[in-house]
């Protein structure tokens, strides 16, 4: 299949930028269905939102352990009918190859 250069339409700033040839060819290497939707520059500043974790907050919920009833913190919120382990019975669950 021969490509042809594409001038798109940026989805995020409205711009138009160019679809390359080249670029169309990695696209069909890596088997990508999609054209690009963004420019470079909204592309590149999406990349460096997504990165930056400062905003994101671990939640933390107390629970007791389900083997040995120790009080325990963990990192996400427990699902309801799943037994949740402090982290000495987890790690001596995973040791032993125990499924959870």
């Amino acid at each position: 299949m021969e490509y042809r250069d594409k001038v798109l339409k940026c989805a995020e700033c409205g711009a138009e930028f160019v679809f390359t040839a080249g670029e169309q060819m990695f696209f069909a290497d890596k088997g990508f269905k999609n054209e690009p939707k963004r420019c470079k520059s909204c592309k590149a500043k999406r990349a460096d939102s997504v990165g930056q974790v400062s905003n994101f907050q671990r939640t933390e919920t107390k629970t007791t352990c389900s083997q040995c009833g120790k009080e325990t913190t963990v990192p996400f919120k427990p699902t309801q009918g799943r037994p949740v382990y402090c982290r000495e019975c987890f790690q001596q669950r995973r040791s032993m190859g125990s499924p959870a």
